[in-house]
């Protein structure tokens, strides 16, 4: 806090100077200053390293230095004061594999050979990283930003010292720097060390620094932050995943981007590739994979192959990542919100580095795993005629065409309805939907908004005829029709909750299992509260 508001003060002070000097070119250069330094201290104050915008290559844009330059130019001249005039070198060897620097400038490129250094985490978030490429040197680099004086978030640290485990696995030297080589670095020094012994002692650790780096200060924030880490636990390293992908998931996404999923998580984890086939099943992997005791299965496919990879795991310690390459990602929308429609891949590659995991309910229908819900009537039709063939041609409009078809073609059936251990109950319906959990998009399962997957209960909507015709009470024609035909819908949904559904008729039910088309003769639903671990965003 004293950095964000030394540096609300210093802006203050250009504004005033700028204010009462006479030259226009530098009431503009004192203007410019003021408005770095309070965008700095508005970082300070909010904990935005990202405001710098820089890169995990290390790149800060061009436009965000344009904005910064005279802070970037201020913190240029003190570090480098700074480390001419530093008690202790540049770069500094703490044990066989690990090193703690300051800033990395081309002339420690020769002392970085001499030491046989292959790997840089850089964890400033103000200065541009050596180019590496223009070297010509075969570096592995990371940049996390942490702004001067702070600590890593949580998810930020997780992926430091996952980032150091993996390089020292594959026999690389790693260089931990920041500014000076006193505060960031340290923290994440320590934090990696504390990792590789869980009964080692802050103290202790930080002491086997000092003696290497002398400058080695934590701050009180940081210290603090360290400690408590510690004894939560949370510096926990998670290195080996293994990837179960479907090749012919929506359009064949994985033919054009698995080198770019491979390649991003492989500088995280220890990563095993396997794909599914008309031979072998998601489920075959995944009992494959799970034998392997790894930290975490990462189903990548659509929701068909993120169900058969969850099978495996339900009621289990091994974390399911998703990397939604299929047609309507609904678990993904779900747990990831809307970048899971906008940047798939790199949302889902961003959260599965993180590693930060939740558990959510599960369900069964008919003793098979349902994930998200069955749908009896419009769900089932709009599944059914949204085929391969049309979902490949027109992805996810395939499902608004098998809709609109649904809407014209169902009539409404008679069902026998028990929730739980009540009494059963005949409903008339077009639509009846039991949900685990749904995307905002799945509006047939939104009748008291979108279902709870962490509640331990089922959401049960469904659709009756209005009074004087066999049409669909459909509140969702009436909102997408409205403009464009006569018919008039009324609203007419109903909703309820239950652990437990069963639905007869009398005739065989056709149905939808988490986008699946199946038929019985009884559906039996049943909830598994908290069933399965699932990687999603950071939990605070």
């Amino acid at each position: 806090m004293w950095a964000a508001v030394s540096y609300l003060f210093l802006a203050l002070m250009l504004i005033i100077s700028a204010l009462n000097v006479n030259s226009v070119y530098f009431a503009i250069a004192f203007y410019w200053a003021a408005l770095s330094l309070l965008l700095v201290s508005g970082a300070y104050f909010f904990n935005l390293a990202k405001i710098f915008r820089k890169r995990e290559n290390g790149i800060i844009p061009f436009y965000i230095r344009w904005a910064f330059i005279p802070f970037l130019l201020a913190v240029q001249v003190y570090n480098a004061w700074s480390r001419r005039h530093d008690k202790v070198p540049p770069l500094q060897q703490v044990n066989d594999d690990l090193f703690l620097a300051c800033r990395l400038f081309p002339s420690d490129i020769e002392s970085m050979k001499e030491h046989g250094i292959t790997a840089v985490l850089d964890v400033t978030c103000e200065f541009d990283g050596l180019e590496w490429s223009s070297t010509q040197e075969n570096i592995h680099y990371l940049n996390i930003p942490v702004l001067d004086h702070s600590v890593p978030t949580r998810s930020q640290l997780n992926q430091a010292i996952n980032w150091i485990h993996h390089q020292i696995k594959e026999e690389r030297r790693v260089v931990v720097h920041c500014a000076l080589g006193r505060g960031r670095s340290v923290f994440v020094m320590a934090a990696y060390l504390l990792s590789q012994n869980k009964d080692a002692d802050v103290h202790q650790i930080l002491a086997q620094i000092k003696e290497t780096r002398e400058t080695a200060n934590l701050n009180k924030r940081q210290l603090r932050h360290l400690v408590r880490r510690h004894r939560k636990g949370e510096l926990l390293l998670k290195n080996k995943a293994y990837l179960i992908a479907n090749p012919v998931s929506g359009t064949k996404i994985w033919q054009q981007r698995n080198q770019q999923i491979i390649s991003r998580l492989s500088q995280y984890y220890d990563l095993t590739v396997a794909t599914t086939s008309s031979d072998v099943s998601g489920i075959e992997l995944a009992k494959k994979a799970i034998s392997t005791k790894p930290d975490v299965i990462i189903a990548c496919g659509g929701d068909g192959t993120v169900t058969e990879v969850a099978s495996v795991l339900v009621n289990t310690d091994c974390k399911l990542g998703i990397i939604p390459l299929g047609t309507a990602n609904a678990l993904a929308h779900v747990l990831m919100g809307i970048k899971s429609k906008i940047i798939p891949i790199e949302q889902a590659c961003d959260l599965i580095i993180d590693g930060q995991a939740t558990r959510i309910d599960t369900a069964t229908c008919n003793n098979e795993l349902m994930l998200l819900l069955t749908g009896i009537g419009y769900e089932q039709k709009m599944i059914e005629k949204a085929d391969r063939e049309a979902k490949n041609q027109s992805g996810q409009f395939a499902y608004l065409h098998g809709f609109w078809q649904a809407l014209a073609e169902h009539e409404a059936q008679d069902y026998t309805v028990t929730l739980d251990s009540n009494e059963p109950q005949v409903i008339n319906t077009t639509s009846l939907i039991i949900a685990n959990a749904a995307p905002f998009t799945t509006l047939l399962a939104q009748s008291a908004g979108q279902p709870d997957h962490n509640d331990g209960l089922l959401d049960v909507n469904w659709l009756t005829p209005n009074s004087e015709s066999k049409t669909s009470s459909l509140s969702i024609a009436e909102l997408l029709l409205a403009s464009t035909t006569q018919v008039s819908f009324a609203i007419n949904s109903h909703h309820t909750n239950a652990k437990k559904v069963t639905v007869s008729a009398a005739q065989t039910i056709s149905y939808v299992i988490d986008g699946e088309v199946k038929q019985a003769d009884t559906l039996n639903i049943e909830v598994i509260p908290q069933s399965l671990s699932v990687i999603t965003a950071e939990i605070e």
